[in-house]
């Protein structure tokens, strides 16, 4: 039962708040949520986690009033993509972020990316897609980037364009609060259309990662 999916209204009446309040949480980015076809939807055990991170004042204070792009991201995990298809842009990513030294097993890394997005599609409209996962063998919050060469079409995005570019996210399961703020800073960031072009028109992967910098 802890798995249960919920809709918008069962979430709202769990949190004791307006259904329209969830839908803004979910639309920015600050609640773990998805979209199955058109409609938000929601992972009971996700949501219960959200609600205790929020509620705990000491948890997750650090340093995440502001993203830092070179504290989670360096320039061997910034790649092209040449796959078309969404499940293999995915496995190709998840095995460049398993480079990472806070990822402690890529087969796992792997697997949950590709479960969570059968769940539902992290595309997030205007090309982009932000896969993440939190896991308990992963020691710090870490990202790599890809660019496809060709749009992958396939990726079921909410606005049902082609994603072109992946920013692939996976944090410690103790970081849900800095997890949500990654996410939401990057979807942020590229609803800027000139950056999406910017990116996908770079020449090689040292010029995408100082245009992420410059972030």
């Amino acid at each position: 039962m802890q798995d249960d999916i919920l809709t918008i209204e069962e979430v709202a009446r769990y949190l004791r708040v307006s259904d329209r309040t969830v839908y803004d949480w979910a639309q920015k980015g600050e609640i773990p949520a998805g979209k199955i076809g058109t409609v938000w939807r929601f992972k009971k055990s996700e949501v219960e986690n959200w609600v205790n991170a929020r509620l705990s004042s000491d948890s997750g204070k650090q340093s995440e009033s502001q993203i830092q792009v070179r504290n989670i991201l360096s320039p061997e995990r910034v790649v092209f993509i040449n796959h078309s298809s969404k499940h293999d842009a995915l496995v190709q990513l998840s095995e460049v972020l398993a480079t990472a030294p806070q990822v402690k097993n890529a087969a796992e890394l792997t697997t949950e990316i590709l479960k969570r997005e059968e769940l539902m599609s992290t595309g997030i409209g205007r090309g982009i897609a932000i896969p993440h996962v939190r896991l308990p063998s992963v020691t710090d919050l870490v990202m790599a980037v890809g660019v496809c060469r060709k749009p992958i079409e396939d990726f079921q995005a909410i606005d049902d364009q082609p994603v072109s570019l992946l920013f692939m996210i996976a944090a410690a399961y103790n970081q849900h609060s800095y997890y949500l703020k990654t996410i939401s800073h990057f979807s942020a960031i590229f609803k800027q259309n000139d950056l999406v072009s910017e990116m996908v028109g770079a020449k090689d992967e040292a010029e995408l990662f100082d245009i992420l910098l410059r972030k």
